[in-house]
Parts: C-alpha cells; structure tokens; sequence
C-alpha cells in the first residue's frame, strides 16, 4: 500500500513512520510514504501558497495551482509504479466522517493521495476539480490536516496484513464489522490481583465457551451504556441473537430497579 501525502509539514508525520508497529511495518514495505510540499510548485521567491480570500473575511486560502501541481506530481509517481486509480482525498471537516468500516475498505485498496489543507481553507475550484472525496475524523476543527491524516492512516495500515503480531487483534477491535460493530470488551493481564481488585473469575476458568459469552456480554453492556446508537444498528441489521437480547432487556430491568 502507498500513501501521497500533500501537506506544508511532511515533518509532523514522524509519529507514524519513525515509532511502533507502523515504523516496522513500513521497514518490511508494507506500506510506503510520499510527501508533496505546495510550496515546491510555487515560481516567486516567497515560495507564496496562499492569499486573501475574495469577498473579505478573516484568514488566508490555500492557493489552486501549487496543490494542482502537487497531485499531478504525485499521480506521475504513481504511474510509474502502478495503473491503479486512487481517490484524492481532502481532510476536512466538512467532509463525511471516517469509520471503522471505512478504514477496513482502504485496507484492501491499493492507498491514496492525501491533501493536507492549512489556514482558512482551499480555493474551492481546486477541490472541484481534483478531489475525489472529503474526509471528517469528527466534529471539530484543527489547524490543519495532518493530524487528521495520520489518524485515518494509522487506522488502515494496522489492518494490513502482518502490521500487527497477531491479526486477529485488528478483527476484535471496537467497532469492527465482524463483531457486529459493538464497542470492545475489557481487557486483563498479569498480576491476577492489583490494588485489591481481582480479574473476572469467569477468565480465569478455562472454559472458552463461558469466556466467549462473558466478553459478548461486557460488549453489549459497555455499548448500551456509552454508544446505544451503535446497539440499534446491530439491532436494525439483525446482528443481536436471542441470547444478545436477553441479556440487554436484562440491563434495562435492573437499570429501572435502581
């Protein structure tokens, strides 16, 4: 897999290629990182990527041409490896919002070209005409892209096979279609008592059926309590057996004892 990224800070994407698994990954190749500054495609000495926005107004707008120069070089490069078709990403947050499933289709693709946008915004033409798709991480703004994109791309690389040391880490993650898309379960490790408070005595049994029900139950739990909405779904898409409802109208009786 192959990431274009066109950003004003190729430095602040250090997190994802220099520490942790995706570092690692990226050593075995199985993914690679390009970067593609606006700033290299400008042609006055103030190497300028932005201007005043038309019709007035506060902050600067990231300037049409360094950017179209930038995705051209970065689809060039592209070509030259490979005559996949990849979609222009902006990060945005006016764009849709990022998910689980989302991150689990770019898996199996063959990457993307990123754009990094800074300042008030981007000349609207541009993103007409070279963008293929806006990308949200949530309701919120930051300063600029980066962030974001190394968000949604750590998100896909660990599903990429052989990134993480077991890949059924990645299938039990919250939010995961093969689990229904519930929120995880809690986890435990050693010393078997911290603190004054013990493990579970159900994970300690052996018994893999029980452990199994006990980590769908504390799934379905945790989910009802903090994400309803993510219980409704899994109920509209017929996920949640007879056992699943259950034990979730169990909830609810002793939440109206109380």
């Amino acid at each position: 897999m192959r990431f274009d990224v066109i950003t004003l800070f190729p430095e602040m994407f250090s997190p994802l290629t220099d520490n942790g698994v995706n570092a690692r990954a990226r050593n075995k190749g199985i993914w690679d990182l390009h970067f593609w500054n606006p700033r290299d495609y400008t042609h006055d000495v103030h190497r300028t990527v932005d201007d005043r926005p038309y019709g007035g107004g506060p902050g600067m707008v990231m300037l049409a041409q360094p950017l179209d120069k930038a995705v051209d070089e970065a689809l060039l490069a592209r070509q030259a490896q490979s005559t996949s078709v990849v979609p222009v990403v902006l990060m945005s947050p006016t764009g849709r919002k990022f998910n689980q499933k989302m991150a689990q289709e770019w898996a199996e693709s063959d990457g993307a070209i990123i754009i990094c946008g800074r300042y008030e915004g981007i000349d609207q033409r541009f993103i007409d005409a070279r963008v293929t798709h806006e990308i949200s991480i949530g309701d919120f703004v930051l300063s600029g892209g980066e962030i974001a994109a190394i968000t949604v791309m750590d998100s896909v690389i660990r599903l990429l096979p052989g990134v993480l040391n077991d890949n059924q880490s990645a299938v039990c993650d919250s939010f995961h279609s093969g689990l229904d898309g519930l929120l995880d379960s809690p986890h435990y490790t050693r010393p078997e008592i911290y603190n004054g408070q013990a493990i579970p005595d159900v994970l300690k049994s052996g018994n893999h059926k029980n452990i199994e029900r006990w980590r769908r139950e504390q799934s379905l739990r945790i989910t009802a309590e903090r994400r309803p909405d993510l219980i409704h779904k899994a109920r509209q898409q017929g996920l949640l057996d007879k056992k699943d409802e259950a034990y979730l109208f169990s909830l609810n009786t002793k939440k109206q004892r109380r």
